[in-house]
């Protein structure tokens, strides 16, 4: 489940909700994607690294490398995307 909370020209906020185990398949995006834990845990990999992401936690996507997410547990975030250099 996704609700985009801001889409603007210079980029996007969206909060997103997983079920334990759900995920997202590998892809890539044109830009920086900051990706901050709302509640409980995640896998994310990029360019096949895994890094295991707690409540308070965030992370950096770089633009064009290839990532995915696994929820742990229920999981929340919120996904900003910037379109803008």
């Amino acid at each position: 489940m996704s609700r985009t909370l801001v889409d603007e020209a210079g980029g996007t906020v969206t909060a997103f909700a997983f079920d334990k185990g759900q995920e997202l398949s590998e892809h890539t995006a044109r830009y920086d994607a900051l990706v901050i834990v709302v509640e409980r845990e995640a896998v994310i990999k990029i360019s096949g690294l895994a890094f295991n992401l707690k409540e308070g936690e965030m992370i950096i996507m770089p633009p064009n490398k290839p990532h995915t997410l696994k929820a742990v547990t229920k999981f929340k975030m919120i996904l900003i995307m910037v379109r803008s250099s």
